[in-house]
């Protein structure tokens, strides 16, 4: 009794629902082109970080080196876009990384990534907020924060009367969330804003080429103390000098920063169901965003470290400040202008996707049925927005904008690792029934048809996926992820491995001879022959490659973000145990048909 109510729960934790039938293609809902997409999703990608996020990694990070940071971000960001590709051209749903991973590999992992998906992207609401303010501020000459000090300070605390603009601004802001605008006018602006942003970071990187100095990318001591620095300066510490000044460790922990930069592109896999000929216009658009957003961050942090020296730029510096060290104040104007617009724009798009995804998890029983509830009219979960809505000045205030950046990263790198396991398990897998698991329950009531040995192991003796090379991928992928994970954690100690000493290096070989071992099984298995406009190359290597950098650069975190998302995570998991798994709508459907 005891051992089948136990089989039953492990079911429900890995039980997957069945895909429904995907919008026609054509639908007059499907009105998206590939251009639109691109739109969307540079407009979406290209937005705080880039403003932002160059002077803090910049200033005490990375150096003139950040530009190899946005590279190593780059890449694993491709990588993740290579397997959203496919499994939106295998999935044609519009969803996120909760839908993906719902479906692939069971219930308990897609509430892990959606409820952290939530925060990630409340966080990110909250980054744009305070991004937003510093940047009106700047424009003002601080004089809103001074004002507020001076006028309120004897009735509130200092904190308050320095920060409580962001609470004006992010409520002023959530009410304009509110508005609604139809799909014409929406892109419409989409597409100008996209435009000027484009133009204002071309005009940045054209100036910088135009008035930098090669000799900021080679600073010596020599210069730190021609210009009365030191190391005990109170802008940060200088580093070593060079391109390089803090060092590999500096680069590895501005890459894990820079993450943050091209996020935006699950933009795109979240209007599969809009999208024209969604297989093509899909993967085509992922692709193209992330390739035009490395090359406009390359150019923007290039520009910026040959315009002014690293030491000059602070953390909270923002890309038009710059314009002032050069002395073409009219610029900063400018790149001020579109600053503004660009985060703006980010912030009437922000709060679409935390309530889409909040509403489609209580909807699957997942979470409390009063975040489903709909205003009539808009049809938008109306108390989903609100409650978020509100936390993210909350967080705009109590957090800093490092804090909340490397927040939303880990979400996001966490998300992406999973769904390009999803990749990898899905490839492997036979076809399934569209409406019930037929072939799980005559694996479970029946004897089992094929038996695993070394032979089959190596040498399968069917050219096509079977239910028994299916789940040889599934556990094998999972030991893969876990051992990559292992191996990340040694590889995140590299003084000690450079060290040469010999248990840690036996330590690592060990896990390598795993790695290769399990990833060599994987690839004796047979592969789905199933027609799809893009397929991820090099497969196990490319999603094993993307899950071995996002978990590397989560590494890299610091120590205050893991306590801030394992604290997220503990509360979402009592909310999974005490409430969802018992009001899941797939889980009950599963009950009854048993």
């Amino acid at each position: 009794m005891l051992r089948q109510a136990l089989r039953r729960f492990g079911q429900k934790l890995v039980h997957r629902p069945p895909l429904k039938e995907p919008v026609a293609e054509d639908d007059p809902q499907r009105r998206l082109s590939t251009l639109d997409l691109v739109a969307l999703g540079v407009g979406r990608t290209v937005s705080v970080g880039v403003y932002v996020l160059a002077g803090e990694v910049v200033s005490n990070q990375a150096g003139p080196s950040i530009v190899i940071c946005f590279l190593v971000a780059g890449l694993s960001s491709v990588l993740s876009g290579l397997c959203y590709a496919e499994i939106t051209a295998r999935v044609p749903l519009s969803g996120s990384s909760y839908l993906y991973t719902y479906v692939t590999i069971g219930e308990l992992r897609a509430f892990i990534t959606g409820w952290n998906l939530i925060f990630s992207l409340v966080a990110d609401t909250a980054n744009v907020t305070r991004a937003w303010t510093l940047a009106f501020a700047n424009l003002l000459g601080n004089q809103i924060s001074q004002t507020l000090r001076e006028s309120i300070l004897l009735y509130v605390p200092q904190v308050l009367a320095e920060y409580l603009v962001f609470f004006v601004v992010g409520l002023v802001l959530l009410l304009m969330e509110l508005q609604t605008l139809n799909h014409s006018q929406f892109f419409l602006i989409t597409k100008v804003i996209t435009l000027v942003k484009l133009l204002v970071l071309g005009f940045f990187i054209i100036s910088g080429f135009i008035k930098g100095d090669l000799h900021n990318w080679t600073l010596t001591e020599d210069d730190y103390i021609t210009a009365g620095l030191n190391d005990t300066s109170s802008l940060s510490p200088l580093g070593s000098g060079g391109f390089v000044p803090f060092g590999f460790e500096g680069i590895l922990h501005g890459a894990a920063t820079c993450f943050y930069t091209f996020i935006g592109f699950h933009n795109i896999f979240e209007r599969v169901e809009e999208a024209q000929n969604p297989q093509h216009s899909v993967p085509m658009g992922i692709v193209i965003t992330l390739f035009i957003c490395l090359l406009v961050y390359f150019g923007v942090s290039s520009a910026l470290t040959l315009m002014v020296p690293y030491y000059k730029l602070q953390p909270g510096s923002t890309l038009p400040e710059a314009f002032l060290h050069i002395g073409w104040a009219p610029a900063y104007y400018v790149v001020a202008f579109g600053f503004l617009c660009s985060l703006s724009s980010s912030l009437l798009g922000s709060m679409l996707p935390i309530r889409q995804l909040i509403h489609k998890m209580a909807k699957d029983g997942l979470l409390f049925p009063v975040l489903a509830r709909i205003e009539t009219g808009t049809y938008a979960p109306i108390m989903a927005t609100v409650i978020f809505g509100i936390t993210a000045p909350v967080m705009a205030v109590f957090f800093g904008l490092t804090d909340l950046v490397n927040f939303r990263s880990l979400g996001s790198l966490l998300a992406y690792s999973l769904v390009a396991l999803c990749v990898l398990i899905l490839r492997y897998q036979p076809q399934r029934r569209s409406e019930e698991n037929e072939a799980e329950v005559q694996e479970e009531n029946g004897p089992a048809a094929e038996r695993l040995t070394l032979q089959g192991l190596l040498f399968p003796g069917s050219s096509t996926p079977t239910p028994l090379s299916g789940r040889v991928v599934y556990v094998c992928s999972s030991l893969l992820a876990l051992l990559l994970t292992l191996l990340c954690l040694v590889l995140a100690q590299w003084p000690v491995l450079l060290s040469g000493d010999p248990v840690w290096i036996s330590v690592v070989m060990v896990l390598l001879m795993l790695i290769t071992g399990i990833t060599g099984a994987i690839w004796r298995q047979p592969q789905s022959s199933s027609p799809l406009y893009f397929k991820v190359p090099a497969l196990p290597l490319v999603p094993l490659l993307s899950i071995f950098m996002n978990v590397y650069l989560m590494m890299q975190m610091t120590a205050g973000t893991w306590a801030r998302f394992g604290v997220s995570t503990l509360i979402g998991l009592a909310i999974y145990f005490s409430y969802g798994i018992k009001h899941s709508v797939e889980g009950v459907g599963m009950a009854n048909s048993t």
